[in-house]
């Protein structure tokens, strides 16, 4: 067989290629994989990754060994053609060993190559494997043991070969010889230690004879024994007791007559070097036994031996005639007869070159030193001056000296990852104890490193901390832990922790950190054990290479066990390279901290209330790792030499378009380098707030300053110039993304009351939160209010300065509506700013070309569009359209243009441009410098500040924009460029930041722009689709790219949702329906995906409408079935979408309900005006009759025969919807604002005024089902018909905005005719209530018209007196579990007791109200779910005035008046922090009650026997100690509210 793969590859057949296939070690599924795809060894010369991978499903790893080792194999090849030529001599020695190592002992069957492949089959399992094994030997190669030294810490792997059996050639140098002992090793006793005595007796004799030093190794192939394997190869014996083969040498004293004492000292006792099996976790050794004939011992003496020898038929052990043995070449003979005189008469000879050996032993050179210094500084820092900020370490380690924990402060310095810990009682004593003096770190054992299924990696590394805080791996137990995490032995470990270990090395290298931004650093401190072998074993095989895997060593004993296991990986020469053996570890820290960045252990300080400093201890600092915190002596630790090394290029990329760091300002308070100039936005923040500082009387304990900006026009370099400025003065942090408000809250609570010794006296702390939007902000506001109240601070304590850096469109009308609180940042500059900048310019052009300070050139031109169209246009000169970084830079332009905030991985990048390094050390070097010069200059290099992973985009959006216009020219699209951005398999597959890179991609076609957001407009669709539609006029390219987008997204349903919603927005509604079904197949209870559906079918109705009326088609009951059939079908959708909507906890989603009544509206105008109706005299009675009641006229029989049913029970539907809406509006009365948040999938038809929708579709509602013509009724204020049946009157009631609560208070705002409408609608009611038969909505509507029409005109003669209403409430269910809210909400207004009713009547009406309460708390609780604190806006619908009876109510909207000068959002403000309370206007409406607080609950003074807890309506406002105070009263649908709360003096 192995001939047969002598044969060139080329001309391999399938089963060849599978067989060279299996001996490298591949998966048996991928090699039927590949037989199966007919892969011959011509094709095997051609294939790639990609193809391995993308074709045959294999994974990474074996499809990189499968292109390593072919690409070996053709080399060797090669190599052995060249050596073939005839050289015209003998074979060199190295020649020989080469080509008997290649070849392998060949196969026992004769003939050709197939047949021998054909016979195959019928071979025994266990020979085939073995042949298997030997096809093509690439095995590794790998050293003996060091000769003859005690204390040799050393181990064998198992397969690597040793350099084949030697003759003597110096004497000093040891011959070997190899026996596998395969067979007797398994022999009993007698047996075993027969046949070891007499292999290690006669090479030993044949040694001494010769006077030359050898070793016998047994457990190593020889070449006589089994095949299969290769010469010299590495199997090892199992041992059970190595006592049998040290007492094996008790023969010497009877094998040799003489000199037996010589032979003693000569032979050294045997040796037991492990063999390492990397697939098995048996226990394996390499026996050698060392001879060395020293001149002293041997001199003049020839030995003669009688080798002990088993003999079955006698059953003992017999000794052969005495025998002289020599070594000749690599084998043991006897010296014959003829050739004895000789023999004797050449031991002078042989004893004068031994002595002459020895003697040139002693005086060989001492060892070369090497500058391990310089070495080891260059392996840290990959070739530069400094250490890299950013780059990452993982640590692999065993126990550590004591000694040498007073020197690791290099490594306090470091950013490291993880540490893997080999050192059980590492947390004890061992470095993890003294790391957590200084720093934060989580304990993890491997096991915390398995991600489960349906985990991402982005929430794994959260759910970790890993980039927070170093993660400290205990790999083999942890002494001081009550879990289940005991130490192992070596061999338990390999069977036990092995798979874990393997996962957790995997994932790092391989889904977390991308090659190139992180080292591995072996410190070996201690003796080395398998386990950090096979550590090492899996990082380099994930990491595809040994560039970035260092190995420290301090002493030099720990080292050869180490290094004989690496080099079989990687060769001597790379492992010599890249370890620091033998320097002692205070060296090492000496020798690092000269190299990295800051100093060594450099100490913090914050600011203190007295007006001191206080020391910021690092571990600390750690635990708050959602804050970025500034420190007074901020960037003090960087080292000098760092500084003038690096500052040119810290100010480079600032002025390129980086973000500013702080350096940036270190360095221009420090004069290095010109100061950042000072925008005027500048000076508006710091004079807010020096503002907010100065008075803060009684203002919240959270401020807000928000600084609106233009995106790319410096606004987050202004606030951070704020924070730098106040530094000193406050406590100033940034705010890290993608962390909860609550953690970040919790932090920022912890930082204001560090090291202070009162809570009440801090610090105030300034926080800069940079892209978030305004429901991150109320929510991080609202964690903070609770903070601060638990912690019990004073009321009107300024505790936080929230300052929020958003980007917007316009900026200035942010500002114009807000001025005490917004500042705008935009391109354009004031003339002050622009001689600044000019000035600037000036001196930076001095020192830089205008293309390397690009984004400060184009900020100093204010951004003009000439300006960056000739930019553009100069740079994209002679650029290769055809190449793939042009590619590269369209792609990131389109991402750039349309995704805020969006980049690609650098690993991306290089994944795109196939680069692949040789050598990580110059990494970020060779990736520049295979982008072309435009390429250079447009492109700005970030790194994530949390995971420090490297990624670009283009220097500024507008410059993206306009590289994307001129760059596609007329030739090309968007829409194709989107097209094949989505094809791009190599940046779609690529697994390094593979979650950011398709959150951009699904922006790109999903995300919708919103004013909310900072974009220009709302749009329906995103804004690269909307440009396909409307610019490129083609909405049928938009379809394709949303469907591919479809298939590349794994059938994502709301890719589904936006095709639906695209083709109905052009009519093509069959297709629209069924892309609402595959979304809705796949989210059945997503209710914004039902939404979608129902409004499929609700457009389609619309359009079938649209044609009966311009097709002038007769609306006679066939022609309009189909219509009324599609109306019916949108109905059932979005009632669908309501009972999901009611389900689900997290959202609250109110369209299915709002489009519901609109289509039943349109449906019922349309049946209305068909021919059956609209013709005859009576028609309008006849069709409500038609759907009141169970008449069915002729006409419609048959032709609506399946809608009958539906459409007789639309109104009571509509009518249920309505109250609804109005239901939920009566909680939050809130118009949407435009700064209100957007869930992503928004439902599709906000409606923005819903109190103003909810009355005009009311009224229509009540004017389809009032027969009476009402509205002629009210014109001519005729008398009302006194005919009407209840049903009609309730219609009328309906139609003049009397059908539902909402409706008749939002009389009170909107008063055009108001009182005489309500009026009216009184009228309508039965002039003796009490005897009507009334049912509970009818009760709540009169209450509510009399009560709003007393706000309004409070004539006696026209309103009921609160005690009809009383009694009319007596009507309501008593059991309140059945009473609306709306009804339980009038309970508490109408029984709020008097001033004047004696103490018992009091009792009474409490205990009603605080029944209501109880139940009104329920229903709110049911009704909001699971929505945050924030989002549950309550609508105070009136407050307690000083009148009596119903004039005891004042609505909301009477001191309206008094707060109209403010706009909207200063007006909650104003409420909010009770400024508008103290307006004499509003003190005079309204009356204070009084009670008082106990733990933070507010109770009303008033009931005897239950106490009555009233919900403060702004928490913070509680008082925290124990007090008596007086608050205003409101009345919501939770239940009364205490305003405006006052502590008693």
């Amino acid at each position: 067989m192995a001939d047969e793969l002598e044969q060139s590859p080329k001309n391999w057949t399938e089963s060849q290629v599978s067989t060279w296939l299996r001996s490298i070690g591949v998966k048996e599924q991928y090699i039927k994989k590949l037989c199966e795809e007919e892969v011959d060894g011509q094709i095997l010369l051609t294939l790639n990754e990609d193809f391995l991978k993308t074709n045959i499903c294999m994974k990474s790893g074996p499809a990189h060994l499968i292109i390593q080792k072919r690409d070996e194999l053709i080399n060797s090849k090669q190599r052995s053609q060249e050596k073939k030529k005839p050289t015209g001599g003998k074979k060199t020695e190295l020649e020989q060993k080469s080509q008997e190592t290649v070849q392998c002992i060949p196969a026992t069957s004769e003939g050709p190559p197939a047949q021998t492949l054909e016979r195959d089959q019928d071979v025994p399992k266990d020979r085939q494997t073995a042949q298997e094994r030997c096809v093509l030997t690439s095995k590794e190669d790998c050293r003996p043991r060091p000769f003859d030294q005690e204390g040799i810490d050393f181990i064998y792997v198992k397969h690597r070969v040793l350099q084949p059996e030697s003759g003597a050639f110096n004497l000093t140098s040891p011959c070997h010889e190899f026996k596998s002992l395969s067979v007797a090793a398994a022999l009993d006793r007698t047996r075993l230690q027969a046949k070891f005595a007499k292999e290690v007796l006669k090479f030993a004799t044949g040694c001494m004879n010769i006077r030359s030093n050898g070793t016998i190794h047994f457990g190593v192939m020889d070449s006589k024994e089994d095949t299969g394997y290769v010469h010299g190869e590495i199997v090892g014996i199992p041992i059970q007791e190595k006592d049998i083969y040290v007492d094996a040498l008790d023969y010497i004293e009877r094998s040799f007559s003489s000199d037996k004492e010589h032979v003693r000292q000569c032979v050294r006792p045997p040796r037991f070097i492990e063999v390492m099996d990397r697939e098995s976790s048996e226990k394996r050794y390499v026996v050698e036994v060392d001879i060395v004939p020293s001149v002293g011992i041997v001199k003049n003496k020839v030995y003669a031996v009688r080798l002990p020898n088993f003999k079955e038929s006698s059953n003992k052990v017999e000794f052969e005639k005495e025998t002289i043995l020599r070594r000749v070449g690599s084998k043991t003979e006897p010296v014959i007869d003829k050739d004895l005189s000789d023999f004797y008469q050449r031991v002078k000879d042989r004893d004068a070159q031994r002595e002459e050996a020895e003697k040139s032993q002693f005086l060989s050179a001492p060892d070369f030193c090497q500058d391990l210094g310089r070495k080891l500084t260059m392996l840290m820092t990959s070739g530069k001056k400094f250490m890299e900020k950013e780059k990452w370490f993982i640590f692999v380690t065993n126990k550590f000296n004591p000694d040498d924990l007073c020197n690791i402060d290099w490594l306090l310095n470091m950013n490291i990852f993880c540490v893997f810990d080999f050192d059980p009682d590492s947390k004890i004593s061992g470095l993890c104890s003294k790391y957590l003096q200084h720093h934060a770190a989580n304990m993890h054992s491997l096991q915390s490193y398995r991600i489960s299924g349906d985990m991402s990696i982005k929430e794994f590394t959260t759910h970790l901390h890993l980039f927070d805080q170093t993660s400290w791996i205990f790999c083999n137990g942890r002494t001081d832990f009550k879990g289940n995490e005991t130490p192992c032995d070596e061999m338990t470990w390999i069977k036990t922790k092995m798979t874990f270990l393997r996962e957790s090395v995997s994932l790092i290298c391989k889904q977390i950190l991308p090659k190139g931004t992180f080292q591995v650093i072996f410190l070996l401190t201690s003796p080395v054990e398998k386990p950090l072998l096979h550590t090492f074993n899996e990082f380099f095989t994930d990491m595809e290479g040994h560039e970035d895997i260092i190995c420290i060593c301090e002493l030099q004993e720990n080292f050869p066990k180490w290094q004989s296991f690496a080099e079989g990986s990687c060769g001597t020469e790379t492992v010599n390279n890249s370890s620091i053996v033998g320097m002692k570890m205070s060296h090492i820290n000496s020798t690092l901290q000269q190299i990295q960045p800051v100093k060594a252990c450099a100490s913090k300080h914050l600011p203190v209330f007295v007006k001191g400093i206080c020391l910021l201890e690092t571990h600390i600092e750690e635990q708050m790792y959602s804050l970025e915190i500034l420190m007074v002596d901020h960037c003090d630790e960087t080292s000098e030499d760092f500084i003038n090394e690096e500052k040119e290029n810290i100010e480079q990329q600032f002025y390129r378009g980086g973000r500013v760091n702080w350096l940036n300002f270190w360095l221009a308070e420090h004069k290095y380098l010109g100061d950042v100039i000072e925008r005027d936005a500048f000076r508006d923040v710091s004079k807010l707030l020096n503002d907010a500082l100065k008075c803060n009387t009684d203002e919240t304990p959270v401020n807000s300053i928000n600084i609106y900006h233009h995106p790319g026009s410096g606004g987050s370099t202004v606030a951070r110039h704020v924070l730098w400025n106040n530094r000193k003065d406050l406590r100033c942090a940034v705010v890290k993304p993608s962390y909860s408000a609550a953690v970040v809250a919790q932090h920022a609570v912890e930082l204001r009351e560090y090291e202070e010794k009162d809570p009440q006296r801090c610090l105030p702390v300034l926080l800069l939160i940079e892209d978030s939007d305004k429901e991150y902000l109320d929510d991080l506001r609202n964690e903070l209010e609770v903070g601060i109240n638990t912690k019990r601070i004073q009321f009107g304590t300024l505790c936080f300065i929230l300052l929020s850096c958003r980007r917007s469109h316009n900026p200035e009308k942010r500002c114009k509506d807000s001025p005490l609180q917004n500042v705008s940042v935009t391109h354009k500059l004031s003339d002050q700013e622009k001689r600044k900048f000019a000035g600037k310019r000036q001196v930076l052009e001095e020192r830089y070309e205008p293309e390397f300070i690009l984004t400060f050139v184009l900020m100093s031109e204010g951004f003009n569009e000439n300006y960056i169209q000739q930019f553009v246009e100069h740079l994209l000169q002679g650029i290769d359209h055809q190449s793939v970084v042009t590619r590269l830079i369209l792609y990131v332009a389109l991402l750039n243009t349309y995704v805020q905030n969006s980049f690609i991985s650098q690993s991306h990048c290089e994944a795109l441009l196939a680069l692949t390094f040789h050598l990580e050390r110059f990494h970020q070097h060779e990736f520049e410098k295979s982008l072309s010069p435009q390429a250079q200059l447009v492109f700005l290099h970030l790194r994530d500040d949390k995971t420090h992973i490297k990624s670009i985009k283009i220097i500024h959006p507008l410059v993206a924009m306009e590289i994307l216009q001129q760059l596609l020219g007329d030739q090309q699209t968007q829409s194709s460029l989107a097209m094949s951005l989505l094809c791009e398999n190599m940046l779609f597959e690529h697994r390094f930041g593979r979650e950011e890179y398709l959150s951009f991609l699904r922006a790109l076609f999903i995300r919708r722009a919103r004013i909310s957001k900072g974009d220009e407009y709302d749009s329906l669709f995103s804004p690269l689709i909307e440009h396909v539609c409307e610019e490129e006029k083609s909405p049928d390219k938009a379809i394709e790219l949303l469907k591919e987008a479809f298939q590349r997204f794994h059938l994502d349903p709301f890719f589904a949702q936006q095709l639906a919603r695209l083709h109905y927005t052009y009519e093509k509604f069959e297709e629209a329906k069924h892309w609402a079904e595959t979304a809705a197949k796949q989210l059945p209870n997503n209710s914004y995906i039902l939404d979608t559906k129902g409004q499929v079918y609700r457009k389609w109705f619309q359009a079938k409408c649209k044609a009966i009326d311009n097709d002038n088609v007769p609306k006679t009951a066939q022609n309009i079935a189909d219509a009324v059939e599609t109306a019916l079908k949108a109905l059932e959708c979005f009632q669908e979408c309501e009972k999901a909507a009611d389900a689900d906890m997290e959202n609250v989603n109110s369209s299915g309900y709002f489009s519901e009544v609109e289509v039943g509206c349109s449906l019922i105008k349309l049946i209305s005006s068909s021919s059956v109706f609209e013709n005859r005299a009576n028609g309008h009675s006849e069709c409500m009759k038609y759907l009141i009641t169970d008449y069915i006229p002729k006409e419609v029989e048959d032709a609506w025969e399946p809608f009958h049913d539906r459409l007789k029970k639309l109104h009571k539907t509509m009518q249920d919807a309505l109250e609804w809406i109005s239901e939920d509006l009566s909680y939050f009365q809130t118009d949407i604002g435009a700064d209100e948040g957007e869930t992503p999938e928004s439902p599709e038809e906000k409606i923005s005024h819903p109190l103003k929708w909810l009355a005009k579709k009311s009224s229509e509602y009540g004017k389809y089902f009032s027969e009476v013509d009402s509205t002629a009724l009210l014109q001519h204020g005729q008398f009302i018909p006194g005919n009407l049946t209840p049903f009609q009157k309730r219609m009328i009631i309906y139609h003049l905005g009397g059908g539902n609560i909402t409706s008749i208070l939002s009389k009170l705002t909107d008063q055009r005719d108001a009182v005489r409408l309500l009026e009216t609608i009184v009228s309508l009611y039965p002039s003796n209530p009490k005897k009507a038969n009334f049912g509970q909505r009818d009760i709540i509507n009169y209450i509510t018209a009399h009560l709003t029409l007393n706000c309004l005109s409070p004539q006696p003669q026209k309103v009921a007196t609160l005690q009809d209403l009383q009694a009319l409430c007596h009507q309501l269910p008593t059991d309140k579990r059945k009473c609306l809210p709306s009804a339980l909400f009038l309970l508490t207004l109408l029984f709020w007791p008097e001033d004047h009713d004696v103490d018992h009547e009091k009792e009474t009406k409490y205990e009603i109200v605080q029944a209501a309460v109880e139940h009104l708390e329920k229903d709110y609780r049911m009704k909001m779910k699971d929505i945050p604190q924030r989002k549950r806006r309550l609508y105070t619908h009136f407050f307690l005035g000083n009148g009596n009876g119903l004039n005891k109510f004042v609505h909301k909207r009477k001191f309206e008046r008094v707060t109209k000068v403010f706009s909207v959002s200063e007006k909650r403000m104003k409420w909010f922090r009770g400024e508008a309370w103290k307006k004499p206007e509003i003190a005079a409406m309204l009356k204070r009650v009084s009670g008082w607080t106990e733990d933070g609950v507010v109770y009303l003074e008033g009931p005897r026997k239950k106490k009555f807890n009233i919900l403060p309506l702004h928490v913070p406002s509680v008082p925290h100690s124990n007090e008596n105070i007086t608050f205003y009263l409101g009345f919501t649908f939770r239940g009364p509210v205490a305003c405006n709360i006052i502590v008693k003096q």
